[in-house]
């Protein structure tokens, strides 16, 4: 792909990924990050996986129900249609979206734009979920948060799936999911199976 050269005074975008496990802080991180850049007097756009109807259907909440008003989307290209004047977008649940999720990203840093996304690294067998490793792999700035193990107390960076099912995606809380390390994650796969 050829890349356009810079000229005087064009804005530089690049792609910020917030990754963890569930519990960790991420989507708190994300707002706050945001929170920030409206402080800055920039124009900020926030959007959330369709899907995603935990807490509110249309804005992004942290367990600590701090929140921000975002857009929830079907498909990542509707992230393409925000207002020119826009200097950051703020994606939340990341590893939900489309694998053109990555691409729409791209696109948007070269135009000049802030990208912040917020998604869990690994899902809950352990594996790199949905879109995220190459996000990890194109951004230029990468924040990893860890939540506290609930069964020993070191850093976790797992997430531990309490509830039956085999399905990759199943939204939920602490009635299906806890933060755990390395470890205990791995202890407890192997009581599951017995």
């Amino acid at each position: 792909m050829f890349l356009e050269p810079h000229f005087k005074g064009q804005r530089s975008g690049w792609i910020e990924v917030i990754c963890g496990c569930m519990f960790s802080g991420k989507t708190e991180e994300l707002i706050r990050r945001l929170k920030r850049a409206k402080i800055a007097s920039l124009k900020v756009e926030v959007f959330k996986p369709r899907i995603d109807t935990r807490y509110d259907e249309s804005s992004i909440v942290s367990h600590d129900t701090t929140s921000v008003l975002a857009t929830p989307v079907d498909h990542s290209e509707k992230l393409l249609e925000i207002n020119d004047h826009t200097a950051v977008v703020g994606i939340d649940e990341v590893q939900f979206f489309d694998e053109g999720i990555v691409e729409v990203c791209q696109q948007l840093a070269l135009r000049g734009i802030r990208v912040v996304v917020a998604g869990l690294d690994m899902d809950y067998r352990g594996a790199p979920f949905g879109p995220m490793p190459k996000l990890l792999a194109i951004a230029e700035y990468v924040t990893k948060v860890h939540a506290i193990c609930v069964h020993c107390g070191n850093l976790a960076t797992h997430s531990f799936r309490l509830a039956e099912g085999d399905a990759v995606v199943l939204l939920g809380e602490k009635e299906q999911y806890e933060p755990r390390c390395r470890s205990c994650y791995h202890m407890g796969n192997i009581l599951h199976l017995k």
